[in-house]
């Protein structure tokens, strides 16, 4: 059974960093593309980040750029959040794409595998 599991949010003041972890298991995701998405209360999912299955090519919305880092360790995934602002607050999803060796993407339709979500609030 494929699984995704978040870990890592919880409640933080703005202006600090949280290290969300994402782990996968029940097929190999070492070769594929993974990413994080977010959902805040009343909102659509909104793409935050993602990075192609070597490592070497990531994509960040823009929203997050220069705050935010993601990277993997095979088929381990992360997502290094600084500066965070209350508009961060949100359920965030690790995704995973079906076929190997696809390169980043930013559509949510393009990955087949997502985690329960956690959850981060970050104060004012």
């Amino acid at each position: 059974q494929v699984q995704l599991v978040e870990s890592g949010g919880t409640l933080v003041q703005a202006g600090g960093s949280l290290r969300l972890s994402c782990a996968a298991s029940g097929r190999t995701f070492s070769s594929t593309a993974m990413g994080w998405f977010r959902q805040a209360p009343g909102q659509e999912r909104q793409f935050v980040a993602a990075i192609d299955w070597s490592g070497g090519s990531t994509s960040y919305a823009d929203s997050v750029k220069g705050r935010f880092s993601i990277s993997r360790d095979g088929a381990k995934l992360y997502l290094q959040m600084n500066s965070l602002k209350p508009e961060d607050t949100a359920v965030y999803y690790c995704v995973a794409q079906r076929l190997p060796y696809g390169g980043v993407t930013m559509g949510h339709n393009d990955y087949a595998y997502w985690g329960q979500g956690t959850q981060v609030s970050v104060s004012a």
